[in-house]
């Protein structure tokens, strides 16, 4: 056991560090949602997805 975890010790850092940073990266996207935050530009003219992105409660 002290074997393989000392010749893939490397690879267990890495493999840590990117779980780390995506897991920031999901947890701030999470709380941009519910703040009502977005990361859409604002250019309506060209997007696909205008009406079901900037959906108006009265519609």
């Amino acid at each position: 056991m002290l074997t393989w975890l000392s010749v893939n010790l490397g690879t267990i850092v890495v493999s840590i560090i990117l779980i780390a940073v995506v897991a920031a990266i999901v947890r701030k996207l999470v709380k941009d949602k519910r703040a009502g935050i977005s990361s859409c530009g604002g250019n309506c003219a060209h997007c696909n997805m205008c009406a079901a992105c900037h959906n108006k409660p009265g519609k």
